[in-house]
């Protein structure tokens, strides 16, 4: 596995986030790595977010989204999935970046959905365009994550489509 840095930017492409990974897989339009999350730790709506979590996150350079799987720290289990609207994700050798869009979709393992951010989404000083296919994406997720759905089907299904 190679290490690869993820580079979240806002919509100025001003930089919010950095952190590593490893690439675990590529595709010709994907890359699906692992990553451990590196802050303190807190609840977010519920879902315990703790130092050390595993990730194993999915972007696409074509579509509108990425897509966090979330494992416990402690014992493996799966938490749920954090899923980002985004710009498509710019994918280089050893750094990913994306544009952060706000909208976001949380589903926790047994399926319940939680969308988030509607607010800074819809204060965000985008185009049209840009409003019309972050709202597809949202959609698109909500109809993925659906009760026995896991990261690992998907990527199969991604990784033979390109």
């Amino acid at each position: 596995m190679s290490e690869v840095v993820v580079i979240k930017l806002d919509t100025q492409r001003q930089e919010r986030w950095r952190y590593s990974g490893q690439v675990m897989q590529y595709a010709p339009d994907a890359v699906l790595l692992e990553a451990y999350f590196d802050r303190e730790d807190f609840d977010f709506h519920g879902l315990p977010f703790k130092r050390g979590d595993r990730f194993v996150e999915v972007y696409f350079s074509e579509r509108w989204y990425n897509i966090f799987e979330i494992y416990d720290r402690d014992d493996g289990s799966l938490k749920g999935w954090y899923c980002n609207v985004t710009r498509p994700a710019e994918i280089e050798a050893g750094v990913i970046r994306y544009v952060d869009l706000a909208l976001d979709l949380l589903v926790f393992a047994d399926g319940r959905q939680l969308v988030l951010d509607e607010d800074e989404f819809g204060a965000l000083e985008i185009d049209e365009h840009e409003r019309v296919q972050a709202r597809r994406a949202l959609t698109e997720l909500q109809n993925i994550l659906q009760p026995g759905w896991s990261l690992e089907k998907g990527w199969r299904g991604w990784a033979q489509a390109g």
